[in-house]
């Protein structure tokens, strides 16, 4: 058996993953005899029949399926290696994107990024703000070099650092409620008013729900801030997290509905980024400057919160 060549395997892979040659020659940039070439090269190379080419489209064969499979794992390395000679050759990153989510303290996490990039002028700092699973969507399909927001920690492809947990509490304006002197209400009865829900960003992830009650009507707000000031009004109730309403719960112009049924939720918020991807010097050293801050910063948050108390 003669070695093969990665480019007939990268023809190889197109073909299958396209569904035939006409398709992968597009999708390489090749023309369709090229391509059909490069798939028969590797046919022979092997002494193996990878495809059955006797229908309308393309099938695998028995063994091309056990072959393409474990071709993956070499496709990926190569994918890998030429994003980090990529990164040598260009030196520092020309950009960086950093996804904020929902449930992050803001004013902190910001404060901290300013401080970071302030010594990588070279490295322009792409801010997004999304909701919900729209911030681990961007970093799993790659628009996202980091992420600061509540993460699946036993996704194996992903690594973080601890910055703080955030406790949300489900809230009401007093004016909402019949008699606002008595006990929280139960869901029976927040059936009855609008419950206000962030919507979530994800283009194409399962859509997941966060605190939402069955058979509430619903109404859907971009971010925190406006849920807070639709809540304010009277014009729905829902769950918010903590640092954003400590006034309001201090001078009664937010009630907490915490009960038995309404617990609320504690959520960890983490920076994250993908565990198996290479990652640039800016990147590696942002990653390393915020393992090194997060205790402080964890501190400041705790610390601001009990000010607040």
């Amino acid at each position: 058996m003669a070695d093969f060549t990665l480019h007939d395997l990268q023809c190889f892979d197109a073909v299958v993953h396209a569904g035939g040659f006409q398709a992968a020659a597009a999708t390489l940039h090749r023309s369709h005899p090229a391509v059909f070439s490069a798939v028969a090269r590797l046919e022979r190379q092997l002494g193996l029949t990878l495809l059955d080419r006797a229908g309308y489209r393309v099938r695998l064969t028995e063994a091309g399926a056990s072959f393409h499979r474990r071709s993956q794992a070499l496709l990926r390395e190569l994918d890998d290696l030429h994003e980090h000679a990529t990164h040598l050759a260009n030196g520092e990153e020309s950009e960086l994107h950093v996804v904020i989510g929902d449930v992050c303290p803001r004013a902190p996490l910001l404060g901290l990024l300013s401080r970071l990039f302030a010594g990588c002028p070279g490295t322009r700092l792409h801010l997004h703000f999304e909701a919900v699973t729209g911030p681990i969507e961007r970093l799993l399909d790659g628009d996202a070099d980091l992420i600061l927001h509540r993460v699946d920690k036993e996704d194996a492809r992903i690594e973080w650092i601890d910055l703080c947990k955030v406790q949300f509490v489900p809230v009401i304006a007093p004016a909402l409620l019949p008699d606002p002197t008595a006990r929280a209400p139960q869901p029976k009865q927040l059936r009855a008013f609008t419950q206000c829900i962030i919507r979530d960003t994800a283009r194409h992830s399962p859509a997941r729900d966060f605190f939402v009650l069955d058979g509430a009507q619903q109404c859907t707000v971009p971010d925190q801030t406006m849920k807070k000031e639709v809540i304010l009004q009277g014009l729905a109730w829902g769950h918010l997290p903590r640092f954003l309403i400590e006034a309001e719960l201090d001078d009664g112009s937010l009630r907490s509905i915490v009960s038995r049924a309404l617990p609320g939720r504690r959520e960890e918020v983490v920076a994250a980024r993908r565990r198996d991807r290479p990652h640039g010097p800016v990147a590696n050293r942002l990653w390393d400057a915020i393992g090194a801050q997060a205790s402080a910063l964890r501190d400041e948050l705790e610390g601001t919160r009990r000010g607040r108390r």
